[in-house]
């Protein structure tokens, strides 16, 4: 009876693989969440800047007075198009809301942003503290003409 049992035992930790071999350690790091005295997460919020006017191809920029309203439907479609995956107009998404940018940064920084936003999130330091903001995701390179980005640079003046 004690064979059968040895041998019921070892064919049962052969069956299984035998002992199990060593896992590798891995180490997590808790990265501190700050909260509200309600418990909340905080927000961080990114620096008004309107000195910033961004590196790019844009040195400096000043909107006409008149909001060019054939343009700004021009820069609503593309809006639209390229855009509404990541931002809304009126709320956080993925990236800021759009609302009222103008009142946050230079328009040459937004026109930057919008046609250089790789060499922008690794210098500009709003950039980069909005990337930082917004969970380190990149803004994308969509690869707009400057025509475009002026087109959607009106339209978010009408926001």
């Amino acid at each position: 009876m004690k064979k059968i049992v040895a041998l019921f035992g070892f064919a049962l930790i052969f069956s299984c693989g035998g002992p199990s071999p060593k896992k590798e350690k891995f180490e997590y790091t808790r990265v501190p969440v700050e909260t509200s005295k309600k418990g909340k997460k905080e927000v961080q919020k990114t620096p008004v800047d309107l000195d910033n006017t961004g590196m790019g191809p844009i040195k400096d920029f000043e909107f006409p007075k008149d909001i060019d309203q054939d343009l700004a439907a021009v820069g609503q479609a593309t809006f639209k198009q390229k855009c509404t995956a990541c931002h809304k107009t009126n709320a956080r998404l993925i990236g800021p809301a759009m609302q009222g940018i103008y009142e946050r940064r230079h328009p040459a920084w937004v026109l930057n942003i919008m046609l250089n936003p790789t060499q922008m999130l690794k210098e500009d330091p709003i950039a980069k503290a909005l990337l930082k903001e917004y969970n380190n995701v990149l803004m994308l390179n969509q690869n707009l003409s400057q025509e475009e980005a002026r087109a959607l640079a009106e339209y978010l003046r009408t926001l």
